[in-house]
């Protein structure tokens, strides 16, 4: 059962082949027997997600079952989860326990999905490998000594390992893609906007959009339909309606315009991933579509853009973890100002300190326009290069990342952690969809036979605004074609 994806356990179910409960049983023991050694989770809800197995299996048996019924998946630790530990990988929130549930987590729950628990990551999202997260590192699923990529580290990992057969992350910067590029799994960034905001732990409020993790184009297109649509509660939530992203699935690519960004294939950019990509892109040729060079000339300039706005706004959004209200506090404060010094300095962890401390800098009266503003006018650059290519191809492709996953503890300087990340910032500046899936492996690329080892490698293909249909019809055919996306890392194999 652990190895079937999304779309294929929705039709077991339906066929009777086994029940909700039954899969979400064995799903759960899985985890109890991998996870010490992944590190994917940071609360298992074993007892709620079978009562919610039971209640799915009952809803089926009177003919009330939907197409995501009784299908089990994991939350980043982002989503606030009502009655649940929400600790956004962070000791400042490791004791709260949220009183509501976000957005997503509702619509997840009113499409009848079993949440097995919240998984680990990043702390508060900051970070590309998932070291930086209070209750430890999590480990790839592929090879146990690299990172599984970040913030959504957590996620990634449970699905790859078969311990879920989705889950939800959370993409700021590229936070759903990277992972999905390091675990092989296929992860989609929706346009910003596109699904609510409303209870998920902010860190950059402009940039921050929650998307699906799995293994296929189909079962994302699943999941987006449930969670995608307009939120009251969300004011940054557009007011669009929400297609069947299912329905294009299978629509040729005859004719597809394809852009290569010339700035995505330059210094920095491994030969193996570079030459997965081409290779894949090939792919697409042969599929009908056709390929031309395009230029995003301010791509140099994203990532120092996002990185004076993601802290900014991070600055901003955090002060509201004082030691006062909720979460951690300091023992024995002399005063308030000791309260607020030692809780915020004994709470946080040392990368979510410092870019607190860079976005303060920035917004402070002097660096304002020098820093903020200046960025935010860099943005806008970014964003149009992103339309003006559009209105000569129909998609973008490149690497989702410059290497595939690196060592634990390989990348110890922030800069160079920060620049994993030059393939995906520009997406979340600009506001558009992107997609990662998987496109090959290190130590051999061929389609035609399995790879003798090696990490994944993903292809990142992007799209204009509320292009989520094409960007999942474009990922779908890509999959029909090849195989990637069904490779599993050896833990897949054990029948238990």
């Amino acid at each position: 059962m652990h190895d079937k994806t999304l779309t294929e356990l929705a039709a077991a179910l339906s066929a009777g082949e086994f029940s909700s409960r039954e899969l979400t049983e064995h799903l759960l023991a899985r985890i109890e027997r991998h996870d010490g050694e992944l590190n994917s989770f940071i609360t298992v809800t074993a007892e709620q997600a079978l009562e919610a197995a039971d209640q799915a299996d009952a809803a089926r048996a009177q003919g009330e079952a939907g197409p995501l019924t009784g299908l089990p998946l994991a939350l980043k630790d982002i989503f606030c989860t009502r009655g649940v530990k929400t600790s956004a990988g962070s000791r400042m929130l490791d004791n709260f326990v949220s009183p509501y549930d976000a957005t997503v987590v509702e619509k997840l729950a009113a499409a009848g999905t079993v949440s097995l628990g919240k998984t680990n990551m990043d702390e508060f999202a900051m970070g590309s490998s998932n070291e930086n997260s209070f209750y430890g590192p999590v480990k790839n699923p592929w090879d146990l000594a690299a990172v599984p990529g970040g913030s959504s580290g957590g996620s990634a990992a449970a699905v790859a390992a078969g311990l879920v057969p989705a889950a939800m992350g959370t993409d700021t910067g590229g936070s759903i893609r990277q992972p999905s590029a390091f675990c092989g799994l296929t992860g989609l960034k929706p346009t910003y906007g596109r699904v609510s905001r409303y209870g998920m732990i902010a860190y950059a409020s402009s940039l921050d959009q929650a998307g699906p993790m799995a293994r296929s184009a189909a079962d994302c297109a699943l999941l987006l339909g449930a969670i995608a649509g307009h939120d009251l509660r969300d004011s940054t939530s557009v007011a669009r309606g929400v297609p069947d992203y299912t329905e294009e699935l299978d629509a040729p690519l005859s004719g597809l315009k394809i852009g290569l960004p010339r700035e995505y294939f330059g210094d920095g950019l491994s030969p193996e991933v570079e030459g997965a990509v081409r290779e894949a892109i090939g792919v697409f040729e042969t599929l009908g579509a056709t390929v031309r060079e395009v230029s995003l000339p301010h791509t140099p300039y994203a990532i120092p853009a996002y990185y004076v706005i993601a802290p900014a706004e991070a600055s901003s959004n955090l002060s509201r973890f004082d030691g006062v209200r909720f979460g951690y506090r300091c023992e024995a404060p002399a005063d308030l100002i000791d309260l607020y010094k030692r809780s915020r300095a004994e709470g946080f962890g040392e990368e979510v300190k410092r870019r607190i401390l860079i976005g303060t800098h920035t917004l402070s009266e002097g660096f304002f326009d020098a820093y903020y503003k200046k960025a935010q006018q860099v943005r806008r650059l970014i964003r149009q290069d992103f339309l003006d290519a559009f209105d000569e191809v129909d998609v973008l492709m490149g690497p989702a990342s410059p290497t595939p996953a690196f060592d634990l503890g390989a990348n110890k300087d922030p800069v160079s952690m920060y620049l994993q990340d030059i393939y995906t910032i520009a997406v979340n500046l600009a506001g558009i969809p992107g997609i990662s899936v998987p496109a090959g492996f290190t130590g051999g690329r061929s389609t035609g036979g399995r790879p003798t080892g090696g990490r994944p490698i993903g292809l990142q293909i992007l799209g204009t605004h509320f292009a989520e249909a094409r960007l999942l019809n474009v990922a779908h055919q890509f999959q029909q074609a090849t195989d990637w996306h069904l490779r599993r890392p050896g833990i897949i194999e054990e029948t238990a």
